[in-house]
């Protein structure tokens, strides 16, 4: 278990973030055309896995602008933001934000994914989705930056995730 806050209220993830060095676990998630997507869809590229709560919230909606305008300058990067949002809100999302930079996943059909990645929310009001977190792997899955931010209510450190690529 990993403590975190929501608006300085103590919360608690189920673990710890993968490991800098070590492959990133696989994962079923949703496109916004409601297919599958695992992490052999996106081999050999490098990815920046953008994890939020829900892109409806400030917060997580400015993060992925963020990452979608930093990302012009890195065309051989990926974006992956996964939430708990529906394909149909996130697809409305990149619509309304002009978001064509990032590509954006949901765990609509299972949870597995917070749980494998140490980002599920145990207990408060946001239990059952994901924290705040970055996390950066090569082009071969290895795990270079991570990022749970302890303060689900602030963005992560961007600088420092865009310079390990």
């Amino acid at each position: 278990m990993t403590k975190i806050t929501l608006k300085g209220n103590p919360i608690n993830t189920n673990g710890k973030l993968p490991k800098e060095g070590t492959q990133i676990p696989d994962f079923r998630l949703v496109d916004q055309g409601l297919e599958d997507q695992t992490l052999k869809d996106f081999v050999g590229k490098r990815k920046i896995l953008s994890i939020v709560p829900s892109l409806d919230t400030s917060v997580c909606s400015a993060m992925a602008k963020k990452f979608n305008e930093a990302i012009k300058e890195h065309p051989d990067v990926i974006v992956l933001v996964i939430s708990a949002d529906l394909p149909f809100a996130q697809k409305r999302f990149c619509t309304e934000k002009d978001a064509r930079n990032i590509t954006t996943l949901s765990m609509m059909r299972n949870q597995n994914f917070a749980k494998e990645y140490g980002v599920f929310i145990l207990d408060g009001p946001l239990e059952g989705i994901c924290a705040r977190a970055v996390i950066v792997a090569d082009e071969n899955d290895e795990v270079l930056y991570t990022e749970l931010v302890s303060e689900i209510t602030k963005e992560p450190d961007y600088e420092k995730a865009l310079s390990s690529l």
